[in-house]
């Protein structure tokens, strides 16, 4: 009984493994340029490569399966593999970038009254650059306070008084509490600067949800900050890709749970 138990578990194997097969291909543009350090997501086995320095890939997979090609700054394209043996071409459509406006500035001929008006410009242009980011930090943060050197600190006769005082108020606590929200906003920033918003509501994320979304990836893939921290967007994208139908599901039972109310 074990031997045919054997027998048959080793040909399922066999079939899977065989059934199994590397697809590859090339990414490229809508002018035959290659594109390269392309995701590549098969869908069906949830097998995931990039296309190399060439915009070659392979990856494992089998007729009938879903391919996706993800790349910042163009649309996400999805293909169904009918033939294994046959290499397929993949055409990437970029996503139009909109120009900023140029602002013709006439001049009076007077160098005082036109500096001071440029000057204005300038200043504005800057204000406008600088709304809804976090302005960095004039002066290193305070340090809060920490139990185990104020103790340290009194038993060597070196009392901390301002640290004991920060201690038992709880502005320590308090710093350090505003520190972490601090810096998970930053790391929210730098992904919303680098992922356009269409990117994540393609996937059924409402852009008002966005920042919410990438705050519930750091709780479940906590490795995500420390790609912000090395400025690897891919990575970043990477692992978002396996957070996005867990968030996407939990929005939708909500919803639902909503309208039964």
């Amino acid at each position: 009984m074990i031997r045919k138990i054997f027998y048959v578990f080793f040909f399922l194997l066999t079939l899977h493994l065989f059934s199994q097969q590397k697809i590859t291909g090339k990414t490229l543009s809508e002018n035959d340029m290659v594109v390269t350090w392309v995701l590549v997501v098969n869908i069906s086995n949830d097998q995931k490569v990039y296309s190399n320095s060439s915009g070659e890939f392979s990856i494992e997979g089998s007729e009938n399966d879903e391919l996706r090609f993800i790349k910042k700054g163009y649309e996400r394209t999805s293909r169904k593999v009918s033939d294994v043996k046959s290499a397929m071409n993949v055409v990437l459509v970029r996503i139009p970038e909109e120009i900023e406006e140029v602002e013709i500035i006439s001049t009076t001929g007077d160098l005082f009254k036109d500096s001071k008006r440029l000057s204005k410009i300038d200043k504005k242009d800057q204000l406008q650059k600088a709304i809804g980011l976090p302005k960095p930090p004039e002066k290193p943060r305070e340090v809060p306070a920490e139990v185990k050197k104020v103790l340290l600190g009194a038993a060597f006769g070196s009392l901390d008084v301002q640290g004991t005082y920060d201690l038992i108020s709880g502005k320590a606590r308090r710093q350090k509490r505003w520190y972490k929200y601090e810096d998970v906003q930053l790391d929210i920033t730098w992904i919303r600067k680098r992922i356009d918003d269409e990117y994540f509501v393609k996937e059924g994320i409402p852009a008002e949800r966005i920042s919410e979304f990438l705050e519930f990836s750091f709780t479940i893939k906590p490795e995500i900050r420390k790609y912000v921290k090395a400025n690897n967007i891919s990575r970043v994208m990477f692992t978002l890709e396996s957070v996005l139908p867990i968030y996407v599901d939990r929005l939708k039972k909500s919803d639902n749970n909503t309208e039964q109310k």
